[in-house]
């Protein structure tokens, strides 16, 4: 669980929560029975799509609901679920019956996206939304990162492009400011590109800031 938490980058306040969150039914077989994740996984799947929905929404301000809809639907998915577990250490925080963990349980998707689910539940009632949505920016980094991948637009990609259609060199990124604390800093960045003026924008990551920054200047471009 410390190695968790230290992935995470949060430490909880409710041991019990966070014990919960990792306990699968089968470890309540037999005599005594303890409380599980199910009831925590029911509240993690609503804040996983608030919060997939949200950051789509930020980073994706022009997109169709079409496309937001498809790429939410890879986002939340159990593969996304049990690779975002995988990479927090999940599986051996696990607590499973014995029976279940020498059936594989500890790398079964279903039983690692359920238990993912209900660590954002723990994290959205230990830590409230505002701090949840800034670990799971972080730890839902390569979800995202596989839905650009995918075909989602990226205004970097397209500003670079509409550059080059006008013999321009490649938009130049700087960041000019880093504030706030440590476990959520603010990046402030400033994109150039040829002759114009010079356009900041900010992200809670330098990869926000920088999108941010280009789609701000493809919508000046826009506006032209």
């Amino acid at each position: 669980m410390a190695e968790l938490e230290s992935r995470l980058g949060y430490v909880f306040e409710d041991r019990q929560l966070l014990d919960r969150a990792l306990t699968h039914a089968s470890a309540g077989d037999g005599a005594r029975k303890v409380a599980n994740y199910e009831q925590l996984e029911f509240l993690g799947d609503r804040v996983l799509n608030l919060l997939a929905a949200e950051r789509l929404m930020l980073l994706y301000p022009d997109a169709r609901e079409g496309d937001l809809s498809k790429w939410m639907h890879a986002l939340v998915s159990r593969d996304a679920c049990a690779m975002v577990a995988r990479s927090l250490g999940v599986p051996d925080a696990l607590r499973l019956a014995g029976g279940e963990s020498k059936r594989g349980g500890r790398d079964n998707p279903t039983i690692l996206g359920d238990a993912c689910e209900a660590l954002l539940a723990a994290l959205y009632r230990d830590a409230g939304l505002a701090r949840t949505a800034e670990i799971f920016a972080r730890i839902w980094a390569e979800p995202f990162e596989q839905v650009a991948a995918a075909g989602a637009p990226n205004p970097k990609s397209e500003l670079q492009e509409w550059a080059q259609a006008r013999g321009l060199a490649a938009p130049r990124y700087e960041v000019v400011e880093r504030s706030g604390p440590d476990h959520a800093p603010t990046f402030t960045v400033e994109v150039t590109l040829g002759d114009q003026e010079p356009l900041r924008a900010e992200g809670r990551s330098r990869q926000d800031a920088e999108k941010a920054a280009a789609q701000a200047m493809l919508g000046r471009k826009g506006e032209a």
